[in-house]
């Protein structure tokens, strides 16, 4: 990965690119950190940061903005949860699909109708981020000490709500000049950048709990390996595909004869990448963010809460078991939207390419549908591994005494670091590739 991105530097175009890229994440750790007005949230933050809850993950996500009430406080989690709303809408919506089919102006279409949606749930979530700090007495008063009232507190609410969204907006638009005019995967390299900003504070707050002694002389540096292990593993897993054979006949074009050869169609094992856990993430950000809005009292907290928001928490075993499910759906979900069986075999037949002892047409695309079912459930599998493994093991820790805060957060953020990362990697080889062939043929 060094060595890429050391010869990428040293390509004139990558290296504005890469310095562009790196501006743009620049500015959104300094929005990051600039306080939305009205707010008296302090140093102690709306909550604890260390708690295996929504709002510590949320806060993981975006590098803490969500904790202190910044600009950047609702980051790009509006545009991923538009995005899982189109897509799925794409599928059973006829209009939507003719114009997922219709080309690259088609797609545009669609990616400007995310946008307003993103616009518009980025919206509904600045007022559920206000209605929650207004509850918990973080909103700024009067020169008595007082709430706000009458006009005041309806500017206040307003100012605070425009300025939330535009934020969010504001973190879209950066994601898609990354694409544009930096190296690409704008969206993912936002979150990246979040994620990479809490590393201190991740290591901070596991040394402090192996500094308590007790259970957690042995349980933080088990889980630091175990962090550290899954590096490889990620990158293992990755890279693995499965290769389908294909043999291509013999044909004569004029005097040349063409064919004759072995080939293989790759299908890689975590075809989806770090998509099912981003989607299954949001998707679970629902409930918490609903329960934004229903301030439960003390006396309704033992039903309503108990039983339809706390199982939600990161640190519950049925947020456990829906995390599961979901990642291995979006890993069908998004496998059915990438790879066409029927359209694969077609190909194979026109270019006179059969898989071995498979007859061609739809036994074909049968046999390939069948290799990519395999596939994805053992990618969807692998992935559920990292993903679900920290939040057993907060649990078996926990009843040891031990203090493993944040550590069922830690699978999700490995994850989605390492693959934007080999993402990125393969983003500036192809363009390094690009670069040499366009020199080449000149």
């Amino acid at each position: 990965m060094l060595q890429t991105i050391k010869n990428a530097w040293k390509v004139p175009d990558l290296r504005k690119k890469i310095l562009f890229t790196a501006l743009i994440l620049l500015i959104f750790r300094i929005g990051a950190a600039l306080p939305v007005p009205f707010l008296n949230i302090g140093e102690s933050g709306l909550f604890d940061a260390n708690e295996n809850t929504f709002m510590a993950y949320l806060t993981m996500m975006n590098g803490n903005a969500f904790n202190y009430g910044t600009l950047f406080a609702m980051s790009i989690t509006p545009y991923i949860n538009s995005s899982i709303i189109i897509q799925l809408l794409t599928v059973a919506i006829p209009a939507l699909e003719r114009l997922s089919k219709e080309g690259e102006e088609g797609r545009k279409k669609i990616s400007a109708i995310t946008r307003y949606v993103a616009v518009a749930l980025a919206v509904i979530q600045s007022i559920a981020y206000y209605l929650y700090i207004r509850s918990n007495n973080f909103l700024s008063t009067d020169a008595s000490g007082a709430a706000l009232k009458g006009f005041a507190a309806v500017f206040q609410a307003l100012v605070i709500i425009i300025v939330l969204a535009a934020g969010s907006t504001l973190v879209i638009w950066l994601g898609e000049q990354i694409n544009a005019k930096g190296i690409g995967n704008g969206i993912s390299m936002i979150l990246f950048a979040g994620i990479i900003s809490r590393i201190p504070t991740t290591v901070t707050m596991m040394y402090q709990n192996f500094s308590r002694m007790g259970a957690n002389l042995v349980v933080i540096p088990i889980a630091a390996i175990v962090m550290l292990l899954m590096i490889p593993y990620i990158v293992w897993m990755d890279n693995a595909e499965q290769r389908i054979p294909v043999q291509y006949a013999k044909r004569v074009v004029g005097r040349k004869m063409y064919g004759g050869q072995n080939s293989y169609i790759p299908i890689k094992v975590n075809m989806s990448g770090v998509l099912p856990i981003i989607f299954a993430s949001s998707i679970l950000s629902i409930p918490p963010t609903i329960n934004m809005f229903v301030q439960a009292s003390e006396e309704n907290k033992a039903g309503l809460y108990k039983w339809l928001f706390h199982p939600f928490e990161q640190d519950h075993w049925v947020y456990g078991i829906i995390y599961f499910i979901l990642i291995i759906f979006f890993a069908y979900f998004y496998s059915a939207i990438q790879y066409n069986p029927v359209e694969m075999a077609n190909n194979l037949r026109k270019n006179g390419g059969t898989v071995p002892f498979v007859r061609p047409g739809k036994p074909t695309s049968d046999y390939i549908a069948k290799i990519i079912s395999k596939i994805v459930l053992l990618g969807a599998l692998l992935l559920s591994v990292v993903a679900i493994f920290p939040i057993i093991f907060s649990q078996i820790a926990s009843l040891t005494g031990a203090t493993v805060t944040g550590i069922s957060m830690g699978g999700t953020s490995v994850i989605i670091v390492v693959g934007v990362a080999l993402e990125t990697v393969r983003q500036l080889e192809s363009q390094m590739m690009m670069r040499h062939y366009k020199s080449f043929l000149d």
